[in-house]
């Protein structure tokens, strides 16, 4: 059954981009890739990209709604003095991304059992194994430069850096991080990344050699994904019907 829950306030801003985030957030934690009530998502919402929408400080994903999502400015140098403000590492990365990063549009940043796994490594690059580590065959950014929780604003300014023109990066000794145009896109990138470290992290549990593919065969299934962009909407959209079906309350 498909439900289409009433807005609270008619009067709020961006609704549906405030419905579709919240259900990355409870799409999340069903998936188990949050970590207590740490780890953000947020989504611009201004044509320069520094108006987003952000999670509230330390609540459990499972928990969020539209309604509660926090709607920030990344040049507001007041943000973090205000009652509302955010957790303090959420301001730094995202603040700093859609500030200085404006093709990240939506950013989802965590750290999930298997992408974190990988960026633990000496090595952590996603090695083209199969058609869903292609997928990422040269366009995941590595950042090696772990320097403890990312609470200052240097630090911000340095991920911004590390990502530039990569949509995705691995965080080295830290997580993930995923960015796109829409949240669904975002989101269907994010699913295929866990995907694909946890296919490297289990064929590296083996201890047996890997065949990797060669560059030319990587590279063609990499840009073979990109036929199928239209499949993020339409999974985005699926898990978005198992929410209503089960606890439609994201949407409120």
């Amino acid at each position: 059954m498909n439900v289409t829950p009433l807005r609270p306030d008619a009067s709020l801003e961006y609704w549906q981009e405030r419905v579709d985030l919240a259900a990355a957030f409870r799409l999340a934690a069903q998936m188990d890739w949050h970590e207590a009530v740490g780890n953000h998502f947020s989504l611009a919402v201004s044509a320069d990209g520094k108006r987003f929408l952000l999670n509230p400080r330390w609540r459990h994903f499972s928990t969020i709604r539209a309604s509660e999502l926090l709607l920030l400015d990344s040049d507001d140098a007041e943000t973090m003095n205000r009652v509302d403000a955010p957790d303090p590492s959420a301001w730094c990365i995202h603040g700093h991304l859609h500030r200085y990063v404006p093709h990240a549009r939506c950013v989802l940043h965590v750290h999930p059992p298997y992408g974190t796994a990988l960026a633990t490594l000496a090595d952590p690059k996603l090695l083209p194994i199969d058609q869903v580590t292609a997928k990422f065959y040269n366009r995941v950014a590595i950042d090696q430069e772990f320097g403890g929780i990312a609470d200052f604003a240097e630090e911000g300014e340095r991920l911004a850096r590390a990502l530039g023109s990569f949509q995705h990066m691995i965080l080295g000794n830290h997580g993930v991080l995923c960015t796109g145009a829409t949240v669904a896109e975002t989101f269907d990138e994010l699913y295929f990344l866990e995907r694909a470290a946890r296919t490297l992290v289990l064929a590296y549990s083996t201890g047996r050699p890997l065949k990797v593919l060669t560059p030319e065969i990587a590279e063609r299934t990499a840009k073979g994904w990109e036929d199928y962009g239209q499949q993020a909407f339409c999974h985005f959209a699926e898990l978005k019907r198992g929410l209503d079906a089960v606890d439609p309350s994201y949407a409120t």
